[in-house]
């Protein structure tokens, strides 16, 4: 029982290996995707990732609303959770302020504490502090759900390169 958190820069093997952990589970899947096509290069990107998924699996797309599509989903179906990144990205654009959301991220990170799942996150913290508030404010925002979802997992993984990285307890 319990969640792998999954952490990594951009194409780094993040996803693949969600897919791969759903797929050797062994228990239906229900994959939770946070993206929105706000242009045609993002809408290009979730069909990818669409035709990507086995087709019996259930798809929820819920870009807000995390916890909900939690608990909505079957108790006994293996989650997939992709990504935390961009439900942080739609609730900082909606208007959540940064405790508010790393409030939600302990309460869904507790949920999944009680699941077979495979969480997503982008590792952002890694570059350059960024030149304006908005960037600052998400990638710490992130960083600190990143930090409350791996407190809650039962395993954490660091992809780089397509090569994972076993993150040990604090």
């Amino acid at each position: 029982m319990g969640f792998t958190l999954v952490l990594g820069g951009a194409r780094s093997g993040k996803s693949d290996l969600a897919l791969r952990l759903a797929r050797e589970s062994g228990s239906p899947v229900t994959f939770i995707a946070t993206a929105t096509a706000e242009d045609t290069e993002m809408a290009e990107r979730i069909a990818r990732h669409r035709a990507a998924r086995p087709s019996d699996w259930t798809t929820v797309e819920e870009p807000v609303d995390l916890m909900r599509a939690v608990l909505d989903a079957d108790g006994g179906s293996f989650l997939v959770v992709d990504c935390l990144t961009l439900w942080v990205s739609n609730l900082l654009g909606e208007g959540r302020g940064g405790n508010q959301v790393v409030a939600l991220a302990a309460e869904v990170a507790g949920l999944l504490a009680e699941r077979r799942a495979v969480v997503v996150s982008n590792e952002v913290g890694l570059g350059i502090v960024p030149v304006n508030d908005l960037a600052r404010e998400f990638r710490d925002v992130l960083g600190r759900v990143n930090v409350a979802f791996a407190g809650r997992a039962a395993r954490s993984t660091f992809m780089v390169a397509g090569r994972a990285l076993e993150l040990g307890a604090p």
